[in-house]
């Protein structure tokens, strides 16, 4: 076999095992960006079961809470601004600026709720009503829920956005314009205090 033909056959072989290596690392990139997209989709299935809870829970305290129109209609709001950007980002889970736009507007509707919630505090009726707790239960499992789901969604990330920035398959996601994903952190609805224990 003369060199020439040694070389053409080498270089048919280097071409062939980077062409197999280029659709391996786009085959895998498009996965994990899968993997991460159906990650969301079960925090949105979380997000709009709370986003559904929330006007029952506002019904249930505007018949107690007559002076509290202004935080009541807070809330609301803030829901349906939560509402719409989670719809936005459920349609385009891989567009960094609507992660970011939920972001913002749970952070939002955290802090109505929040508020909501201390307002309530000022009712003992109201928190006493069986339907108040028991939406309130809803609402607090619902959340825990979301947490679990968003960890699951930000673990994808992780691993999707590790895969796009690692050397050399970062040079297949730049071709074929892989960008990065966004991790979804939200504020946490209440902080729990760990209990203190002294000894005396």
């Amino acid at each position: 076999m003369a060199i020439e033909d040694m070389f053409l056959l080498a270089m048919s072989l280097l071409f062939v095992g980077v062409l197999f290596w280029a659709m391996s690392s786009y085959n895998r990139l498009v996965a994990y960006r899968n993997r991460f997209k159906n990650a969301f989709s079960q925090i949105d299935v979380q997000l709009e079961r709370r986003y559904d809870l929330i006007p029952n829970l506002v019904e249930t305290a505007k018949a107690y809470m007559k002076h509290e129109r202004e935080t009541l209609q807070n809330v609301i709001e803030a829901r349906n601004q939560a509402s719409q950007a989670a719809k936005q980002a459920a349609a385009k889970p891989e567009d960094a600026g609507a992660i970011q736009g939920l972001i913002g507007a749970e952070g939002i509707l955290t802090g109505a709720m929040g508020r909501l919630f201390a307002v309530m505090e000022s009712y003992p009726d109201l928190k006493a009503n069986q339907t108040m707790m028991q939406l309130s239960q809803e609402l607090t499992t619902t959340e825990d829920r979301v947490a679990f789901a968003r960890q699951a969604y930000n673990d994808m990330v992780m691993t999707y956005n590790t895969e796009r920035e690692s050397f050399p398959t970062n040079i297949v996601a730049q071709g074929f314009s892989f960008k990065t994903a966004q991790l979804l952190e939200l504020q946490e609805p209440q902080k729990r205090e760990v209990p203190q224990v002294t000894f005396a």
